[in-house]
């Protein structure tokens, strides 16, 4: 598999960026609730793909064998799995997601004269 370039992440974290300041506007809420869907897929989403992608350089840190404070590192890998195991832990979020497109719903349906998507 070839890597990513830092080009590629930015590109990436730059979209995020960008969703974050148009949700910032008021926008619709079905349409909000569209475009965080995918970040927040229960097997694919931002929680489990950072999670998989801090242990993924943990994993590389501890096989490089040019680190010279082998104890110093094991600490800092800690920090990785940590840190991963509480990204991973926000999986639960797209229940939240499906928690708020099912009132969104029965608000539509209370209110006809209401927009619904």
């Amino acid at each position: 598999m070839t890597a990513p370039s830092p080009d590629d992440v930015r590109t990436a974290t730059e979209t995020l960026s960008q969703l974050t300041e148009y949700l910032r506007e008021d926008p619709d809420l079905g349409e909000a609730l569209a475009l965080i869907e995918p970040l927040l897929d229960e097997y694919t989403g931002l929680p489990i793909q950072l999670g998989d992608t801090l242990r993924a350089l943990a994993r590389a840190v501890l096989a490089d064998p040019d680190i010279p404070n082998r104890t110093a590192v094991h600490a800092l890998v800690d920090d990785l799995r940590t840190a991963a195991w509480e990204q991973t832990d926000q999986h639960t979020l797209h229940y939240t997601l499906d928690n708020l497109r099912t009132l969104l719903q029965q608000g539509c349906e209370a209110q006809e004269d209401r927009t619904c998507h």
